[in-house]
């Protein structure tokens, strides 16, 4: 029993209050209602009672004077009393102690007064009641019962049926079958019947059957006939045995249960008259047999689909089609009576929800309603259910409908009549008829208009209570269209119509939850029914049969298949698509043009399913060799962007998905983003934009869009605002920008971690170039209170979000530019001015007060230290503006405007078009061209007020506390390099900045010391760059070099661009000059010299990196060439210098790397394209004989000594940086730098742009240095002229054949003449020498040194660049002696004679065998010519008084160098490049000639080529070629080529 609820002290004070308390409580018990619980709690009461008194607790007489009046209470009590007593009956006869078994009885006795004694006798034991003489014999009592219950149970009624007469049946059915109409009742006919049982002796289970019998043919009056029932019969069983032999007797083989059956089954059930449980065992077939046919019918449709996706022979096609028509024939022979299945569509079809739920509980999953007549009863019944709900809230405008007749059957479903009804019973029964609501697609359409309605409503509510009772219906909804609505759809044959209706309902969820209903209806519904199995299979076949037969020409019959295949299996259609398309890029184009005729839902499903393919986990984003992104995965890309832009699709996952991998830290997919913002907003982002396109891309937007991309950019407007629309709404426009400009170091330092480096560039490019196109996109497609109200100030993307400095900057431009105009249009409004001033100070007025909080938010950026050189507003004024402010491309915008008047040509001259279309052809042309002339006109007056704002603040720009080149350190550091690199565009702005703030004259602005830094070593900058980086790096360098070389080719042009300004004022302080500080222009000649000294470094920086073997050097220098190209090389001999370097590279990586093989070609071919525009050295810069008794105090004189070691000294100014590392190692390379002077001298200056010294020639010259000192410094003493004089040159002939001819320009073999050079070759190269080997040899070591002081020795060393190139060289002959050591160190190593001299042409060491033949034909050759040279002898002469003088030149150098700070090893690198054949026979002879042309010849070098001079020189080159054919072998060990 259950636990004590008296407590003991009421026995214990029994009489005081105990007694009392007890029937109060049995009072409390007593009052309330009569259900289960209580009645437990009366009978423990009674219970624990009863116990005491047994216990001995209490005495018998208290506890019946108790019970009696506690009788009294309720009626049921002593029943209650009665059942108590059976329990303590049998728990007492258990137990041991006899006196409780006492105890008890002589309770029981007392309380016979209040138990009736029938009830005593129903529920005591027979022994009990026998003790208290209720029953005389407790035997004879059992044996009574046993009769009793054998005669109630066991015996049957004899029926005399010899006594049954006909009548008495023929009436019943009489009785039965009488007009059911008018006042007749079932107790009227019941009365009738019980008098025919009566009278006929008939038996009343037949009659029972008869009434059902008669029922069963009149089973539309269950009104009638089921009172009749319920009140005839009055036992359940029996009914139900009676219904179940009428099932079996239909059980035959070949039998069929007849629908009335069912019927009066289905109704008997429904009114309770019989149980499902007792009927269901008669019916069969079993539910094992059921559960087996369902697994079988899964095996063959898994089989089928496995066939369909098999390739099959022939043969194996024929027996395979054999075996399934005898399976079909197998299936139309007529199944088994399924008695199961026909009691449950009777039980639907009157509304019997519960028991036909039962039954379908039994079975497996979607068995049932899998048959058509099951499914179409269900659903006939959800009509009845939503039909009020429907009509009230669903049904369209315009739609009528037919009015469903409810079902007459109090005992059925009530209708639906709000939205919360629907969860009672419809959700339900839609989740068991599954994908089989395709039976009924108008209860179809009626569901989703429901769901449809039910979001209006639910988006519409505002308050939250309400709406949170709402989500549960929510959640119904979403598991309806997951495990109904779409299953279903799939069974639909061709149904657009359905597929649109279920979009107006899908499309009122956020896509979250959509793309939740596709995955589940493509990843598990097709594998849960074995009809979508089979339908699975057959759309992936017919899938296969399109796509083999898709082609451009067949676009429209195959996308009309297409879409009739996906208005049902959308899903697995698009999946196989996809994966052709992952294969085959060329499928995209026809793909997406065969996908017009989709429905909306197949347009969102096809988004679903390329996400989903983009986040395939299986597949690998790279390629095998990881340094490529994967082919799949740019076709997908690539379809992404034709698809979204094409047709309507919502973005928002797609955008989604491409953050989400940002915030997992993988860019593979902003490739995705790319191409979508390519298409849909037509913003192109290529590094290999024509000069054109860059042009027109400074322009306004409709310049941009008509010449800025390769591609026409037309009808994008609608595509732009729906991508617009989708960053905006779903606020992801700032996230992407944040996370694409922290994600680009993230590549490198994150992502890229086992990554190969040549794909973790590629990577940082494609992240950093979808950052600015995307950037772009939103810069011009947001309003300007859009764009404001989301990005945040530069200071907080800096400081809060660790946004990079330059992409900061970047998105906060647009919004500057945005606010300023805002705030000048209303402050023309506010004060209507016509005049231009008012207008320009307006505007300066505006930008003052916009970018005033700018230059504060910009302090925090940077170390306050920064701010003592850049002033903040300078700082912000470099990063806010842009190529549009600066200057108007006015060739582009004419250029466009001539295009649009060809077309109007065209269109007149066509005569094909029709005349409307002319007429709008035409009418689209003319305004376009207004509108661009109107662009034009807007720009310009913008960029005239922009360049007089930034004239009046350019005197407060640069502070420059520190010195001028910690300025320009800061500006290259802070401003120029980050933008220069950060796109095209920002390239070309960053050298139009320089140059722009040379003309605004701004104070402390050092152009030349900028330039100077910019072109000195481009090595590190290269090296640190990636592919994109470096072609933008490129165009950088082009733009200056176009500057300078603008500057170089004509003195009007630099004398009026340069030659009064500050940025070319060259300051001289007291180091070694006599005190004082003196300024002075840089001249023209000089700033000549200064510019040959930036190529030579070029030169030397691209040998280098092409020198390292290294890929990303090697690749990034061949872009950055090729950009430059326009510009550079524009000397012969450093041209040729790389192209022997090139072609070395070409050779090399041929096998090895085939992409820098192809960089290395194309630079190669287009290099020798551009020979012909290049010039000799001498032509490019003024050379002049210095006065050799130049003194330091010379050096500091003024320009007045044109081409004179002062203004060598002005020119150096500019050149501080290259020379401190030779400064630094001067004296300990001397020896090393004379060994490299002899053996240049005995290449006869071999050009040294073929990269620094090797590690084999500085170890060479090194390893001599000790051993040649001594003797280089007693044949000085011993012979200062060698080979000087014609004697001396044949005596070298004689002692060594292996001598060659050295005169490479003239081919003149004269013996006297070339010995005359020598004695002045001899000294030079001493001198020249020794600071080229040192510089080549130290420069790769020092470099990042010298940059770092290049700018605090400015001053100091200022003659040595310009002085170098003044001093001329003679070409002649060495000695023996020397000739052997150039000849071991060339052949150990080819580049260590290279590194000194840069010349045109070069002679090469002949072979032994050809020296005699050529040397006769030099003799004949020098009689034909002798005239020649008497008229030169006078010349060699003068050179010969010279030769003392560069003896004590090389003296003197060393001595200026201690003094003055200059270094001999830049003289040696200016004047070695600087030497051409022409110095020393055609310049010495028509000096004045070669000046006076200087001018014309540079600013037109295709003239120059086809000159007097340069005729003859080709004409000698070709002799040359002609007599030292034997020499090609000798040529190959040099890197230059003549």
């Amino acid at each position: 029993m259950a636990a004590l609820i008296l407590p003991s002290d009421w026995i214990k004070n029994w009489d005081k209050s105990g007694k009392n308390e007890f029937f109060q409580f049995f009072q409390g018990l007593a009052g309330k209602p009569s259900s289960h619980e209580f009645v437990k709690d009366l009978q423990t009461a009674l219970y624990e009672l009863c116990w005491h008194v047994i216990q001995g607790n209490l005495k018998v007489d208290v506890a019946v004077s108790l019970l009696a009046d506690v009788m009294e209470l309720r009626d049921d009590m002593p029943s209650i009393l009665a059942d108590v007593f059976c329990i303590l009956d049998i728990e007492t006869g258990c137990l041991e102690e006899k006196h409780k078994r006492d105890h008890f009885t002589q309770l029981v006795g007392a309380c016979l007064i209040c138990v009736p004694d029938g009830m005593l006798k129903e529920r005591l034991d027979p022994e009990t009641l026998e003790s208290l003489g209720l029953i005389k014999q407790a035997q004879q009592f059992n044996q009574k019962i046993v009769k009793i219950k054998t005669k109630l149970f066991y015996k049957q009624q004899k029926f005399n049926l010899l006594r049954e007469e006909n009548e008495g049946y023929a009436k019943l059915i009489a009785e039965l079958g009488q007009d059911l109409i008018g006042n007749l009742t079932s107790h009227l006919v019941l009365e009738n019947i019980k008098s025919l049982i009566g009278c006929f002796n008939l038996d009343p289970n037949r009659v029972l059957d008869i009434i059902l019998e008669v029922y069963e043919c009149r089973s539309e009056h269950d009104e009638f006939f089921i009172p009749l029932i319920k009140s005839y019969m009055c036992e359940h069983q029996t009914l139900c045995h009676m219904l179940g032999f009428k099932f079996k007797f239909h059980q035959e083989p070949n039998g069929e249960t007849p629908s009335s059956l069912y019927h009066i089954a289905a109704a008997l059930l429904q009114h309770n008259l019989i149980a499902l449980e007792d009927l269901y065992v008669h019916l069969l077939p079993l539910d094992s047999s059921i559960v087996e046919e369902h697994k079988r019918e899964i095996l063959e449709a898994k089989q089928i689909a496995r066939k369909l996706t098999m390739v099959l022979v022939p043969s194996e096609k024929t027996e395979d089609k054999e075996k399934e028509k005898e399976k079909e024939e197998e299936k139309n022979e007529k199944p088994p009576d399924n008695q199961k299945l026909g009691l449950l569509e009777a039980l639907l079809r009157i509304g019997d929800w519960q028991h036909a739920q039962s039954i379908m509980d039994q079975m497996p999953a979607f068995y049932a309603t899998s048959h058509k007549a099951i499914a179409i009863a269900l659903c006939q019944l959800l009509h009845l259910i939503v039909e009020p709900l429907y009509r009230r809230a669903a049904v369209p405008k315009g739609a009528k409908g037919g009015l469903m007749t409810p079902l007459r059957n109090k005992q059925a479903l009530r209708p639906a009549e709000s939205f919360d009804d629907l969860s009672r019973g419809v959700f339900t029964m839609l989740c068991y008829l599954g994908p089989h609501l395709s039976h009924d697609p108008i209860l179809f359409a009626k569901v989703v208009r429901l769901g449809k309605s039910f979001m209006k409503e639910y988006q519409n509510e505002s308050r939250q209570d309400t709406k949170d009772k709402m989500d549960s219906l929510l959640s119904c909804f979403l598991s309806t269209a997951d495990q109904v609505l779409l299953p279903s759809l799939s069974l639909m044959e061709c149904n657009a119509c359905m597929s649109e209706e279920l979009w107006g309902f899908f499309k009122l969820f956020p896509y979250q939850h959509r793309y939740r209903l596709y995955g589940q209806w493509k990843n598990e519904t097709y594998g849960n029914h074995p009809l979508l199995v089979k339908i699975k299979a057959q759309t992936v076949d017919r899938a296969k049969y399109i796509m083999k037969r898709l082609t451009k020409e067949n676009v429209k019959p195959s996308g009309r298949q297409i879409g009739k295949l996906s208005h049902s299996n959308p899903t697995i259609l698009f999946d196989y698509i996809l994966s052709q398309i992952q294969w085959y890029d060329n499928l995209i184009s026809p793909v997406v043009d065969s996908l017009k005729y989709l429905t909306s839902l197949n347009y969102d499903v096809l988004a679903y399913c390329i996400i989903e393919a983009l986040a395939n986990p299986e597949k690998e984003k790279m390629k095998h060799d990881d340094t490529t992104i994967s082919s799949w995965l740019q076709s997908l890309a690539s379809l992404c962007g034709a698809v979204f832009r094409k047709y309507p699709i919502e973005l928002a996952g797609l955008l989604q998905y491409v953050t989400n991998q940002l915030k997992a830290g993988k860019s593979f997919d902003l490739l995705i983003l790319k191409e979508v913002v390519q298409k849909m907003a037509g913003i192109e982002i290529t590094d290999e934009m024509t000069v054109e396109q860059l042009e027109a891309m400074t322009g306004g937007e409709q310049l941009k869009a008509e010449g800025g991309y390769f591609g026409q950019i037309r009808n994008t407007k609608k595509s732009s605002q729906r991508l617009k629309d989708a960053l905006l709404d779903h606020e992801l426009a700032l996230p992407l920008c944040l996370l694409m400009a922290q994600q680009r170091n993230g590549v490198v330092f994150s992502e890229g971690g086992e990554k190969h480096l040549k794909l973790v560039g590629k990577l940082y490019d494609q992240c950093h170039d979808t950052l600015v196109q995307f950037g772009g996109f939103l810069a011009s497609n947001l309003s300007t209170e859009d764009y404001i109200k989301r990005v945040p100030s530069v200071d907080v993307l800096c400081n809060q979000f660790h946004t990079p400095h330059d992409a900061a900057f970047f998105l906060s431009r647009p919004m500057y530019a945005h606010q300023i105009l805002s705030k000048y249009d209303e402050l023309k409004k506010a004060e209507k001015g016509s005049r231009q001033q008012q207008k320009v100070h307006k505007y300066i007025a505006a930008c003052e007060q916009i970018m005033a909080p700018v230059h504060e938010a910009v302090v925090s950026l940077h170390l306050p230290r920064v701010w003592d050189d850049l002033r903040p507003q300078f700082y912000a004024t470099f990063w806010s503006l842009t190529m549009y402010d600066l200057a108007v491309p006015h060739n582009a915008y004419d250029r466009e405007v001539n295009k649009l008047k060809i077309q109007i040509k065209a269109i007149d001259e066509n005569t094909e078009m029709p005349l409307n279309k002319k007429k709008k052809e035409k009418e689209r042309c003319t305004a376009l061209q207004d509108k661009l002339q109107e662009e034009e006109k807007k720009q310009l007056e913008h960029v005239q007020r922009v360049l007089h704002r930034l004239k009046l603040e350019k005197d407060n720009w640069l502070l420059a506390k520190s010195t001028k080149n910690e300025t320009i350190t800061k500006f290259l550091q802070l401003c120029i390099f980050p933008r220069c690199v950060f796109s095209a565009i920002d390239a070309v702005y960053c050298a139009r900045f320089v140059e722009l703030v040379h003309q605004q004259k701004t104070p402390n602005f050092c152009t030349l010391l900028c330039y100077d830094r910019v072109f000195s070593d481009i090595i590190y900058t290269v090296a640190s760059c990636t592919e994109n980086e470096s072609r933008r790096y490129g165009r950088f360098l082009c733009c200056m070099l176009e500057t300078v070389t603008r500057w170089h080719s004509d003195r009007a042009i630099y004398e009026k661009e340069c030659g009064n300004y500050p940025g070319f004022l060259t300051i001289f302080r007291a180091s070694g000059f006599d005190g004082g500080n003196k300024a002075d222009q840089l001249d023209y000649e000089n700033f000549r010299h200064v510019v040959h000294k930036w190529h030579y470094k070029l030169t030397k920086a691209s040998v280098h990196c092409l020198e390292t073997g290294e890929y990303t050097h090697i690749r990034n220098i061949l872009i950055v060439l090729t950009k430059i190209l326009p510009w550079y090389p524009k000397v012969l001999n450093l041209g040729q210098a790389l192209e022997c370097r090139v072609h070395k590279i070409c050779q090399e990586e041929k096998e090895k790397r085939p992409d820098l093989y192809a960089l290395a070609m194309g630079y190669s071919g287009q290099l020798k394209g551009r020979k012909v525009h290049m010039v000799p050295e001498n032509e490019f810069h003024h050379k002049e004989q210095p006065v050799r008794s130049a003194t330091s105090g010379t050096l500091q004189n003024g320009p007045g000594n044109t081409g004179k070691p002062a203004a060598a000294a002005t020119a150096g100014k500019a050149e501080e940086g290259a020379v401190e590392d030779s400064d630094k190692s001067k004296d300990k390379s001397q020896v090393a730098q004379k060994t490299a002077s002899k053996n240049s001298t005995a290449a006869n200056k071999v050009s040294s742009s073929n990269g620094s010294s090797t590690p084999n020639s500085t170890k060479g010259s090194k390893e001599k240095e000790d051993k040649e000192k001594t003797t280089k410094e007693k044949k000085e003493k011993k012979d200062k002229n060698p080979g000087s004089t014609p004697e001396a040159k044949a005596g070298g002939k004689d002692k060594q054949k292996e001598e060659k001819p050295t005169d490479s320009k003239e081919k003149t073999p004269k013996a006297d003449k070339d010995k005359r050079k020598d004695d002045k070759k001899e000294e030079k190269s001493k001198i020249d020498g020794k600071s080229a080997e040192k510089e080549w040899s130290k420069e790769r070591d020092v470099s990042n040194d010298s940059k770092t002081k290049e700018g605090s020795k400015v001053e100091k060393n200022a003659g040595a660049g310009s002085m170098k190139s003044l001093v001329p060289r003679s070409e002649g002959v060495e000695s023996e002696r020397e000739q052997k050591r150039r000849k071991l160190d060339t052949h150990s190593s080819p580049s260590h004679s290279s590194a000194v001299k840069h010349h045109p042409n070069h002679s090469t060491v002949l072979p032994k065998s050809k020296e005699k033949d050529d040397e006769k034909k030099e003799s004949d050759k020098s009689r034909d010519r002798s005239k020649e040279r008497e008229k030169k002898e006078d010349r060699k002469d003068r050179k010969r008084d010279y030769s003392n003088s560069d003896r004590e030149m090389s003296q003197e150098a060393k001595r200026r160098k201690d003094e003055n700070g200059m270094s001999s090893s830049k003289h040696s690198k200016s004047a070695s490049p600087s030497e051409s054949p022409h110095s020393n026979d055609k310049d010495n002879s028509k000096r004045s000639k070669s000046t006076s042309k200087d001018k014309s010849d540079l600013a037109k070098p295709e003239k120059t080529s086809g000159g007097k001079k340069e005729s003859r020189h080709d004409k000698e080159k070709s002799e040359k070629k002609r007599d030292s054919t034997g020499a090609k072998e000798e040529k190959k060990q040099y890197p230059l080529m003549p």
